[in-house]
């Protein structure tokens, strides 16, 4: 179904207005998204959803309330607008809410091309079958390799619009492919499952199906025969799969609204070196062919590049207009919003400085340590940084990967662990988050 989400944008707009609000913004989302799993040879399941949203946020006075709906007749649209306006009157008042004043927002029109959306056209749903078929035979055909839980082919794409009263308006669209495959290696009590998938927004830049089914067999067969490490303390490299959940706890410690709160490990940290001096910690949001890139941010303020850290030391915080104002500060653009959830900060792609030694010439440097592949459950503790995290991978011994192992836990001070970050050269590409695989000098392995 065709909709003209401008129209609608507008509408709701006008209809927050006249009901009372004093200030509104609205996206308006039309997705659609496709999708195969195939198990031994057969079609095993087909989803298929097309979705339409509006997220309303009205502000009364220094009260705001956020109301989503999927009717778009105009007496919907008036509903959504009067209900928000009535949760609104009853919500608590924030001093610090408000819209973009004129003078922060971004250019009316795009002006970068972030190439987000193939005009190529998808695989049609006979041929993402036969796509999930030819990744699960190359899995199957690993040696080790008993089965596959699935394999999976499908694509999807969207439209926006967000439009404010402040006079701000964007509009964009996405689109990407995903392909991806869980194997089994082994039998009964010995047996071991990974995984290993892609999503592109061109297809030209997606690996073939028989390398995609190939590499989750190799990680499921390399895990076979695992043992429980002995405990000790050790140095761990971080495989580039999990080395972005490092970066991402540095991210959440650095967020305007945990600051606001109190609640962050390095809250006292503004202007301090917390990564060693060759290092930088940024965002770039005009990354092409990154589904996270975008021009502005979810209040219209233009993005940029900017270094959260440099050469080690913290230089700022990620904000969006609220927190930048508790904080008193100028907000950096950082505010994301959902389409039933008002603004709150967040980053887009985000990159690490990388080394110059591949992950195995890090591992020559390594006597004896652990190499992570995947990691289960998580017990951080936002105030103070202390980490401890499930988790399996690798014994490395005399410089070499050795011994699969498993069951095991990983355990630190987040603050103390990124004092000795030592990046690889490896981040993987099209990923939101550029970060290679990282070796920590020194953590706790808890194991039999």
């Amino acid at each position: 179904m065709k909709i003209d989400l401008r129209k609608v944008a507008e509408q709701s707009i006008d209809l927050a207005k006249r009901k009372g609000a004093d200030e509104a913004d609205v996206i308006v989302l039309q997705s659609r998204s496709f999708s195969v799993s195939v198990r031994e040879g057969d079609l095993e399941n087909v989803e298929n959803n097309d979705q339409i949203m509006l997220g309303l946020r009205v502000l009364v006075g220094k009260k705001q309330a956020c109301v989503a709906g999927s009717d778009f007749r105009p007496s919907a649209i008036a509903d959504i607008a009067e209900r928000a306006i009535a949760m609104a009157g009853v919500a608590p008042e924030d001093p610090f809410i408000g819209l973009a004043k004129p003078n922060q927002l971004g250019p009316p029109y795009e002006t970068t091309e972030l190439r987000l959306y193939s005009e190529d056209g998808f695989p049609s749903p006979e041929e993402c079958t036969r796509l999930g078929q030819t990744i699960e035979d190359a899995a199957n055909g690993v040696k080790g390799v008993s089965k596959t839980d699935s394999s999976s082919a499908g694509y999807g794409e969207s439209c926006y619009c967000f439009l404010a009263s402040n006079g701000f308006e964007s509009e964009s669209r996405k689109n990407f492919l995903s392909t991806g495959c869980s194997a089994i290696a082994g039998d009964g009590l010995e047996m071991e499952t990974d995984y290993y998938g892609e999503t592109r927004i061109f297809q030209l830049d997606m690996s073939t199906p028989e390398r995609i089914g190939r590499k989750a067999g190799e990680r499921a067969a390399a895990k076979l025969g695992s043992i429980k490490p002995s405990t000790m303390n050790t140095p761990v490299l971080f495989d580039r799969r999990v080395s972005a959940t490092l970066i991402g706890h540095i991210l959440g410690a650095i967020n305007g609204g945990a600051i606001a709160r109190g609640t962050s490990w390095l809250k006292d940290d503004l202007g301090n070196e917390i990564l060693p001096t060759n290092l930088d910690l940024y965002e770039e949001p005009f990354r092409p062919k990154s589904l996270s890139s975008t021009l502005y941010d979810g209040e219209g303020i233009a993005k940029q590049e900017r270094k959260f850290i440099e050469k080690g030391m913290l230089k700022s915080w990620v904000m969006d207009l609220a927190t930048s104002r508790k904080l008193g500060m100028p907000t950096t653009g950082n505010a994301t919003r959902g389409v039933a959830s008002p603004p709150s900060p967040g980053t887009t792609n985000i990159a690490l400085t990388c080394g110059d030694k591949s992950p195995g010439e890090l591992m020559k440097e390594i006597d004896s340590g652990i190499l992570i592949t995947s990691l289960i459950g998580s017990t951080i503790n936002s105030n103070t940084g202390d980490y401890s995290r499930g988790a399996s991978g690798f014994l490395i011994e005399n410089g070499e990967v050795t011994q699969p192992i498993s069951e095991f836990t990983i355990a630190g001070n987040l603050r103390d662990m990124i004092k000795t970050l030592i990046p690889s050269n490896d981040p993987r590409e099209f990923s939101s988050y550029k970060v290679p695989s990282l070796m920590i000098e020194n953590m706790t392995v808890a194991g039999s």
